[in-house]
């Protein structure tokens, strides 16, 4: 059985900073491509980053420079630390795993950029 459990999500002041974390069970996680999505109010679920198996990232443009994806292969873990946050950023965000194919998706932690 597929889980992807994130944790991490909370309130926070413009400015300041999260950590996510996503621990994968039941996957070869060494293969996957690992992400987060995110769902704001009224929005569509969009990529926020990514991390290939073999380390390379990708980024949307609004989180550039802001965000940093990275996994710890002895953990199963995949993180986003998010830095100089804005209300913007609020939304419910969502870890995947894909690879050829295959796609799984975590439950969700909500993240809310207020002061």
């Amino acid at each position: 059985q597929v889980q992807l459990v994130e944790s991490g999500g909370g309130l926070v002041q413009p400015g300041g900073s999260l950590r996510l974390s996503c621990a994968a069970s039941g996957i070869i996680f060494s293969i996957y491509t690992m992400g987060w999505y995110r769902q704001g109010p009224g929005k569509q679920r969009e990529l926020v980053a990514n991390i290939t198996n073999d380390g390379n990232t990708n980024y949307a443009d609004s989180v550039k420079g802001r965000f940093t994806i990275s996994r710890d292969y002895a953990k199963n873990t995949v993180y986003l630390q998010m830095n100089n946050l804005k209300p913007e950023d609020t939304a419910v965000y969502y870890c995947n795993a894909y690879n050829r194919g295959l796609q799984y998706w975590g439950q969700g932690t909500q993240v809310t950029v207020s002061s």
